[in-house]
């Protein structure tokens, strides 16, 4: 598998990741039940084990470590905003519902969609500085 196939995959998975994570916070908020369904639990996991192996093979082809060069920093530091994020807003605490702490979860799932737009910004400008260099 070459570098444009591994990038063809990770960018799919990217797409599939985020659309899910969108569906999984309106599910959230609006207090549906199939966000507590096995395949919404585990699918998510899934489609970010795809996309966490195809950019370590995207690098590995390259030889490039993460740490190397800015962008791929501040991917990684977003990443895990992201996914802080998203554990605030999806997931449900112990003996809360799956409804509690409704503006708790909409203020983080916000954030979240705002993180990963400024992720996809900086992976599109190959900068730090995500959008901000578009508006250059």
């Amino acid at each position: 598998m070459d570098y444009a196939d591994l990038k063809l995959i990770h960018v799919s998975a990217v797409t599939i990741s985020f659309c899910g994570f969108a569906a999984r916070g309106f599910g959230v908020l609006s207090s549906a039940s199939w966000v507590r369904h096995r395949l919404a639990l585990t699918l998510p996991h899934l489609v970010d084990t795809v996309l966490l192996l195809s950019a370590v093979a995207m690098l590995w082809i390259v030889r490039v470590s993460p740490w190397a060069l800015p962008w791929l920093r501040a991917k990684l530091i977003g990443l895990v905003v992201y996914i802080a994020l998203g554990v605030l807003a999806l997931r449900p605490r112990p003996g809360e519902s799956i409804a509690g702490s409704k503006t708790l979860r909409l203020v983080a799932w916000i954030s979240a969609l705002v993180v990963f737009g400024y992720i996809a910004s900086v992976a599109a400008t190959k900068s730090p500085r995500g959008a901000v260099e578009w508006l250059r």
